[in-house]
C-alpha cells in the first residue's frame, strides 16, 4: 500500500505547528521558543529520513520510479527539513549564535541533496541513490556526535543524543548488510 503522499505532508505539517506550538507555551520567550522548536523538528527530520532509508532498503535494489512510497517520504523528508531549518536559522539569527563556516560546508551539501533529492534521486543509478542516503546518514551522526561532545551552544549533552547517535550508526550498518544480502542473493539466482 502506497502512503499518500497529501495525508503524509499534512501530517508532517500539522507536527511540526505542534513542535512550534508546544515549543512556545513552554519557553515563551521568542529566543528559547525558536531553540526548542529547531531541536524538536530535528528529531522530527531525523525519524522520517530512517523510515525513508528503511523503506529504501526494504525495497532494494527496486527502482525509485517504480517505489511511489519510498519517494513520497523523501519528499516528506525534505519538506519537514526545510521547515526544521527555518527553525534552525532563526533560532541562530534570534540567539546570535557563531557560525564556524568550515564546519557548515558538510550540513549545507547535505542540505542541497535534500533539497533537490525529490526531484532527482529516482532518475539516478543505485550508487547514487545509496551516496544519498549514507551522505544525510553521515551528517546526522556527525550533528549528534556535536552533541555528544557538547559543542552544541545552549544544548548540553543527554543520553537521547547517545540513542540517536547509536541508532543511526546501527541503521547505517544494518541497512547496507541488508542491502549487500539482497544484492548478493540476487545475484546467485541469476
Amino acid at each position: 500500500m502506497t502512503l499518500s503522499l497529501p495525508k503524509l505532508l499534512g501530517f508532517g505539517i500539522v507536527l511540526e505547528l505542534f513542535i512550534f506550538i508546544a515549543s512556545y507555551l513552554l519557553y515563551p520567550e521568542i529566543e528559547e521558543t525558536f531553540r526548542y522548536a529547531a531541536r524538536y523538528s530535528g528529531r522530527l527530520s531525523a525519524a522520517v529520513f530512517l523510515l525513508a532509508f528503511y523503506a529504501y532498503t526494504m525495497a532494494f535494489p527496486k527502482s525509485l520510479n517504480e517505489n511511489m512510497e519510498v519517494r513520497n517520504l523523501i519528499i516528506v523528508f525534505a519538506v519537514l527539513h526545510l521547515i526544521h531549518f527555518g527553525f534552525l536559522a532563526s533560532n541562530i539569527f534570534l540567539n546570535e549564535i557563531p557560525l564556524i563556516p568550515v564546519k557548515l560546508l558538510g550540513g549545507a551539501l547535505a542540505y542541497l541533496m535534500i533539497v533537490w533529492a525529490p526531484f532527482k534521486l529516482h532518475q539516478l543509478k543505485l550508487p547514487l541513490q545509496l551516496t544519498y542516503f549514507y551522505y544525510v546518514t553521515f551528517v546526522m551522526i556527525m550533528t549528534y556526535v556535536a552533541r555528544v561532545k557538547g559543542d552544541f551552544e545552549g544544548a548540553e549533552p543527554q543520553w537521547l543524543h547517545f540513542v540517536a547517535l547509536t541508532i543511526f550508526i546501527g541503521c547505517s550498518f544494518v541497512f547496507g548488510l541488508r542491502m549487500w544480502n539482497t544484492r548478493k542473493a540476487r545475484k546467485i539466482n541469476q
